[in-house]
């Protein structure tokens, strides 16, 4: 490890730094987000170090460096685009033990500014000791994308609460309890932004822990559930949300819609239960009756457990998410909803078929292809033009809904569309009409899960697309060579 990692305080201390360019304007922002006092050495300033030393945030001497401008100060930024003034000020801030940064130059610098992630008072940096600044920043992305933005919420939160619990717990039981509310639906509830629900669950949960660790109970304190949408299959297209509460589940019941790739996505601890096709036969074929998802979920959660219902595409969207919700509520068994991209949405946007398009279709319809629910449907409401018609769950009745759309006057001519696998690697899109679809089908040996798309737009590629909106299909190669600089610049 070439750099020690260390948080400065820098509240009202003074900082010193050579340069005016912007540049030195973004290490300048960093100082005083942290409450540093500023001193700008330089003969000019850009416009935004201008206006901020005009409204007395920084202090400015419009001259040339000297050492003598490093006396006193906690610590040395050089930003300038001259080497020799660079090598001067980190000179002079080694004879002053001042610790000196020198930008884009590691060697002249003493410490280095890291990626910042910062969900204040939570902050996390990443730094590579000057030797890949691309890569430290791909490594802030990846960790920013897995925090919620309201991380700082929940740590002040805790902060806010910390005597109490010292009051309230003996030191061997604190750890544990701050780690049932970190991870349980106290924090959840604050990460969402319920102050109100968050406060009431914590009470309850200081007071349960008392009498635990009292003797004078043994209950157990009630976990919760997360009914989470999947998305259609690209595990890049878990929502944040979902992605974060993954990695809190104790225990995941997924369906067969749920690619092994997504549920790696999850804590590598959680015990994982399939709740898909192959548990039990039923009407439709093998699977597991709802009624018996619905006891694992009341089951773990009483059990204390953090329960993920992991559903393919969004779970209010064909998905029976509607039925869980209310058992969950009838139970009284907290929960929390994360909608996912549903699978129509996904499709259309891997096979470049717009749901919608101002010259072809007003509007899209969301339809399930399973024959018990065919009495319900407004067949001729279907056929009608100038709108885009998805069917979910259709390719094994294909020819039953081409022929009741034909029957309530769709044209054959009608372009038909068939997504296999959307978003995945090994997704087919099949192009054709109501007339060829079936064929094409059978011929392609399309097998679920894969959807049924209906209207004008289903015939359109990437150069179609472009010519009905009157503009040509151009394509720009765009490469951009990041510069040799700290890891902080690119944060």
């Amino acid at each position: 490890m070439e750099h020690l990692p260390v948080f400065l305080r820098l509240r009202a201390a003074p900082a010193a730094v050579v340069g005016g360019g912007q540049v030195a304007q973004r290490k300048i922002e960093l100082l005083l987000r942290c409450g540093a006092e500023v001193t700008v050495i330089a003969p000019q300033l850009c416009e935004e170090l201008a206006a901020r030393a005009a409204a007395g945030e920084i202090r400015h001497l419009a001259e040339a460096f000297h050492p003598s401008h490093l006396d006193g100060a906690r610590l040395a930024i050089a930003a300038t685009d001259r080497k020799v003034v660079n090598t001067a000020v980190s000179e002079a801030a080694r004879s002053r033990a001042l610790p000196v940064n020198v930008v884009d130059d590691p060697a002249l610098s003493t410490f280095i500014f890291p990626a910042i992630i910062d969900r204040s008072p939570i902050v996390v940096a990443v730094g590579s000791a000057g030797n890949s600044p691309v890569l430290t920043r791909w490594v802030r992305e990846q960790i920013e994308a897995l925090l919620p933005a309201t991380l700082g919420a929940l740590a002040r939160f805790i902060g806010e609460r910390r005597k109490a619990v010292q009051e309230a717990l003996a030191p061997s039981a604190r750890r544990s309890f701050w780690e049932r509310i970190v991870a349980g639906k106290v924090g959840s509830r604050v990460l969402r932004g319920d102050a109100g629900g968050a406060q009431r669950d914590f009470e309850r949960e200081l007071r349960a822990s008392q009498l635990t660790t009292s003797g004078a109970t043994g209950a157990r304190a009630l976990g919760e559930v997360y009914l989470i949408g999947a998305g259609p299959g690209d595990p890049d297209l878990l929502t944040l949300r979902a992605l974060q509460l993954l990695q809190q589940a104790d225990v995941i019941l997924y369906d067969r819609l749920v690619p092994q790739a997504v549920l790696e996505r999850s804590r590598r601890e959680a015990r994982r239960v399939f709740v898909g096709k192959g548990a039990t036969q039923g009407p439709r074929g093998p699977h597991t009756d709802q009624g018996r998802i619905h006891e694992l979920m009341v089951r773990y959660a009483r059990e204390g457990l953090k329960v993920a219902r992991l559903k393919g595409g969004d779970p209010f969207v064909f998905g029976r998410g509607g039925e869980e919700l209310e058992t969950l509520a009838r139970h009284g068994i907290p929960y929390v909803v994360v909608p996912g991209i549903t699978a129509a949405l996904g499709a259309a946007a891997a096979s470049g078929i717009p749901l919608t398009h101002r010259k072809m279709a007003q509007s899209f319809t969301l339809v399930t292809g399973h024959p018990l629910e065919d009495a319900a449907l407004d067949w001729p409401a279907l056929a009608r033009p100038h709108q885009t018609v998805v069917f979910y769950m259709g390719v094994a009745h294909l020819a039953h809904i081409v022929s009741r759309l034909s029957s309530a006057g769709a044209p054959l001519t009608l372009p038909a569309a068939l997504i296999e696998r959307a978003t995945l690697p090994e997704q087919r899109t099949l192009r054709g009409t109501l007339q060829t679809i079936v064929a094409l089908g059978r011929e392609a040996g399309i097998a679920p899960p894969a959807l049924l798309v209906i209207g004008e737009v289903a015939a359109l590629n990437v150069e179609a697309l472009a010519e009905a909106c009157g503009a040509p299909a151009e394509r720009a190669a765009i490469a951009a060579e990041a510069g040799d600089r700290t890891e902080g610049d690119l944060a």
